[in-house]
């Protein structure tokens, strides 16, 4: 189930942390290292830093963006040393551990980490359907890199080591599921249920909804299919529908006759 676990940075700062994520991943049994932006990641203190793991830096991947990182991933899990608006709905990794060893059975699984200084934005949230955050004291909540994603998959590990049944359902790439909001966010806005001013405040929303309740690849087609016609409608629907009353018109027999 580990082997479906994928650590994904984003724009990390220094390359000696790059090297400590990789050996907590070794440490864990996860070997799956995606980079999206920030340094080098072969550098001598990266090196230095994975010690027995050099395997896992050598197969890193690197991608443009966040999007493109998890594109072929089940589910998606953003970290957050913070409260807020969008991230209220976090939780501790021990309560996640269990839902996401189960969804790896059948399906990647990214866990995201955001930039050492100041995390991950609310562009990068977007693209998680879960959130986790890691209880530590208040004085100072905020965890080096590694250290918080050695906590997160050291309860991956226990939770796996368990008796874990497979999701109920099956999880739609994430890829796919961009491209639905890609749709919904442009038919939302032509409607107006979208503030053109803050349209991403709602669909934050939407998807939070989404992601609790899981798409499956059906629903996925279903809902496109859904805002496909909408959106037809928008742009010629009208224009249709009032050649249909005219013909419908003229061709109604004259009773006056």
């Amino acid at each position: 189930m580990l082997e479906n676990i994928r650590i994904v940075l984003v724009e990390p700062k220094g390359t000696g942390n790059i090297g400590s994520v990789a050996r907590a991943m070794k440490n864990m049994g996860v070997s799956d290292l995606a980079l999206v932006g920030g340094g080098k990641s072969r550098t001598f203190w990266a090196r230095a830093m994975a010690v027995h793991a050099g395997d896992i830096l050598e197969g890193a991947r690197r991608f443009a963006t966040l999007r493109d990182a998890v594109a072929d991933c089940g589910l998606v899990v953003g970290t957050t040393c913070r409260g807020g608006l969008y991230r209220g709905h976090s939780l501790p990794p021990r309560e996640l551990a269990p839902k996401m060893v189960a969804a790896a059975r059948d399906a990647k699984v990214a866990i995201v980490f955001g930039p050492e200084d100041h995390g991950l934005n609310n562009q990068d949230l977007s693209h998680c359907q879960w959130l986790m955050i890691i209880p530590s004291h208040p004085d100072y909540l905020s965890l080096n890199v590694a250290q918080a994603t050695m906590v997160c998959l050291y309860e991956l590990f226990v939770a796996a080591e368990g008796e874990i049944p497979r999701e109920t359902i099956a999880r739609a790439p994430a890829g796919l599921v961009e491209i639905l909001f890609d749709r919904m966010r442009r038919v939302l806005l032509k409607v107006g249920f979208l503030d053109s001013q803050n349209p991403d405040h709602m669909l934050l929303a939407l998807r939070r909804l989404f992601g609790r309740a899981g798409l499956e690849e059906r629903d996925v087609n279903i809902l496109n299919g859904l805002f496909r016609q909408v959106e037809w409608y928008l742009e010629n629907g009208k224009q249709v529908t009032e050649e249909k009353e005219k013909k419908a018109h003229e061709e109604k027999p004259d009773k006056t006759k």
